[in-house]
């Protein structure tokens, strides 16, 4: 199709005016956004009717809501699980962003199969101001009740029992000689619960202890207040928009009738004057363009006619063939111009804050494609894999669960707080991936020789016996690394053996406080609800819901007695005064046993030495160990304590100075031993595992 320059222009001017159209947003007046009409109406699931965000399911898509508030419409009152635990949804109060749950294996039933604690450590949610706990006790032997305690009611049911044992529950309203007395009362009972009630509900059942007004109370539930970007589900609002959540970058977002926004309508607005003036802009520069094109094209015709009729050569052009005749310099380059990088060069070559960023791809094959077989440990925040990185660095990778982290801009704080946290017996990070990845990981250093749980009474147990100076060694280093994380404020909220990693030096190396509690410098305490592993949880904080560093020394005291005595935090093969080893110890250590308490190993009756810092050690876990945080020592003090203890002569007969000074030859024999499988080994990948798996790396 031959056509005149002016057409020419035309009809490129309609096909670019075509694209820029087809890029530009949908104008307001548009047929509104699916996505906004999906989010737009309320849904009723099962007896509740006008429910909107942040809740979702049934007819109303995930996209709708956060990923934490799927309601279950299939029976006759809505179900919502946290953390695989089911609660019916009693009441959902949309503008005051509160609901009422109950737990469903409780409803019209105080006996379920199998009781549990009621815990809710989830993102976006939080206990109301007027929660309290009921405890209940299951399996009791007939108990002297003394007072102040608060006793509303015995209630029969069997669980795994004979009928000769009681059931009892307890009200929260308690003085602090009652609180003090819980524990060794119902120490005897084998099932301990914690449940939550209202306090409204608790002052009625301290009124009216039948055993149908407990069921009763335990019926009406609790409640819990929620914030999924609250804040930002506001300005939406405010905007014309429709709250959501975009499910590939796990954030909040808004639905305008043109299209999604991150926040709010007035953006895309914004984006659609601006996408016309660049289409506009794009246009002229066309149009002006062209014009000067037609202008050369003309002044070249005029050239070659004129140099024709004048039969003078015509100027080369890049059309043309260069001859031998021409005068052009063999020598003569063309120019080099920088090239770009691409965004995956980018990201796998930059930094944040120090560390690497890597690529999701680069440790998907570190890890062949996160292989179970290569899995270290599995825990609360996410799973570790063992990894080899193309430069040939051994790591250890961790995957983060999707709903163990509110935002990105968490995951990026985590980071930094990493960073900063140098020390020689904390495991160091290496790096992470890019904010925009599709998962969010980290990459650590790897440590080779295990927990010291697994030395203690795991599986590395028949690789080497933990002599006395080794073991008093790692608890000096793992005293170090939580003074200096306390000197940084952070808690680390999980201290205990499966936490604490040993290199092939037998040198400490503490994990898992990357997500640990950052501490406020101008307060005393943070309110949290407990969490932690059994049989190292400061007893103040499961009462009070106050995290303190205090908290810590509690753990670290349970960590000195499993290393004098090889045993476990919580052995329920032990009798059961004896299940959990704190109580096990401070029973010990007050009747002036504490040759019961010690690994036979460790030559506590024969070698003085040995005796007289155990005792020592001893003594010093049993001031970790108080119940009232106030009582415990600091984590500096502690640590002036075992250094003072391993300097010091506490049982030599001719008053001569012992010296302790062999961990070299201890860290010989035991590396003499049989080492573990390789890690490239089939079937022996779990590498920094134990017989617990840590809660994270």
């Amino acid at each position: 199709m031959n056509l005149y320059p002016f057409q020419k222009i035309s009809f490129l001017l309609v096909i670019t005016s075509t694209i820029c159209l087809l890029y530009i947003p949908r104008s307001l007046g548009a047929e509104d956004d699916e996505q906004y009409l999906n989010c737009s109406a309320s849904f009723q699931c099962a007896n509740i009717p006008n429910i909107g965000y942040p809740f979702w399911g049934s007819s109303r898509p995930n996209y709708c809501g956060f990923p934490e508030f799927k309601l279950n419409c299939t029976g006759e009152a809505p179900v919502i699980s946290f953390q695989d635990k089911d609660y019916r949804v009693l009441d959902i109060n949309q503008s005051a962003s509160t609901l009422r749950i109950a737990r469903t294996d409780y409803w019209n039933n105080v006996c379920p199969v199998s009781p549990g604690n009621t815990t809710i450590e989830v993102n976006h949610v939080e206990y109301a101001s007027d929660v309290q706990e009921l405890l209940l006790f299951y399996d009791c032997p007939p108990l002297n009740i003394p007072l102040p305690i608060q006793l509303t009611s015995q209630f029969n049911c069997s669980i795994n029992s004979t009928a000769n044992y009681i059931n009892y529950f307890v009200t929260q309203n308690l003085t602090n000689s009652g609180l003090t007395n819980i524990s060794s009362t119902f120490g005897t009972c084998n099932t301990t619960v914690t449940a939550l009630v209202s306090q409204s509900a608790s002052e009625n059942l301290a009124m009216n202890s039948t055993k149908d007004n407990l069921v009763a109370v335990l019926d009406s539930g609790f409640g819990l207040k929620w914030d999924a970007s609250n804040n930002l589900c506001k300005q939406c609002n405010g905007t014309g928009g429709q709250c959501g959540y975009n499910t590939s970058t796990a954030e909040f977002t808004c639905y305008c009738k043109d299209g999604p926004n991150p926040s709010n309508c007035a953006g895309k607005k914004k984006e659609i004057a601006i996408g016309l003036a660049v289409g506009g802009a794009i246009l002229f520069g066309i149009f002006i363009g062209f014009y000067i094109y037609s202008f050369i094209q003309r002044k070249k015709k005029k050239l070659a006619a004129l140099a024709q009729s004048k039969e003078i050569p015509t100027p080369l052009t890049s059309k043309s063939v260069a001859t031998p005749s021409t005068n052009l310099s063999q020598s003569q380059s063309i120019p080099s111009y920088p090239s770009f990088t691409s965004k995956s060069d980018y990201d796998k070559g930059s930094t944040y804050f120090g560390v690497q960023v890597f690529s999701y791809t680069e440790l998907e094959e570190a890890t062949e494609n996160f292989n179970p077989a290569k899995e270290l440990g599995d825990g609360g925040f996410g799973t570790v894999y063992y990894g080899k990185l193309q430069d040939g660095r051994v790591v250890a990778v961790k995957r983060l669960y999707e709903n163990n982290f509110k935002r990105v801009e968490q995951f990026m704080n985590e980071v930094e707080i990493l960073t900063r946290l140098e020390h020689r017996n904390l495991v160091k990070l290496y790096g992470c991936t890019s904010r925009r990845s599709r998962e969010l990981l980290l990459v650590y250093e790897y440590i080779p020789n295990g927990t010291v749980a697994d030395h203690l009474h795991g599986k590395r147990v028949e690789s080497g016996f933990l002599s006395w100076p080794v073991r008093l060694s790692i608890a000096i280093e793992t005293a170090d690394a939580l003074a200096f994380l306390h000197r940084n404020d952070v808690i680390h909220r999980d201290v205990k053996t499966n936490n604490i990693l040993i290199d092939n030096d037998f040198c400490v190396k503490v994990a898992d406080f990357g997500l640990s509690r950052l501490f406020p410098n101008d307060v005393t305490h943070v309110s949290t609800a407990p969490q932690g592993t059994p049989g190292y949880v400061d007893p103040e904080y499961y009462q009070c819901y106050q995290l303190t560093d205090k908290s810590d020394v509690y753990s670290f005291g349970v960590v000195l007695i499993e290393l004098i005595s090889s045993l476990q935090a919580v052995d329920t093969n032990r009798h059961r005064h004896d299940i959990n080893l704190a109580n096990m110890a401070i029973n010990k250590i007050q009747n002036h046993l504490v040759n019961e308490l010690v690994d036979p190993l460790l030559e506590f009756e024969t070698n003085h030495v040995v005796r007289g810092m155990a005792t020592a050690v001893a003594e010093l876990a049993f001031r970790c160990l108080q119940q009232e945080r106030d009582m415990r020592p600091t984590m500096d003090e502690v640590l002036d304590g075992l250094r003072a203890i391993q300097n010091e002569d506490l049982g030599s007969e001719d008053g001569q100075a012992v010296v302790l000074d062999i961990r070299a030859d201890d860290v010989g024999l035991l590396r003499n031993m049989p080492p573990p499988l390789s890690p490239d080994s089939a079937g022996t990948d779990k590498l920094v595992s134990s017989s617990t798996p840590p809660s994270s790396f």
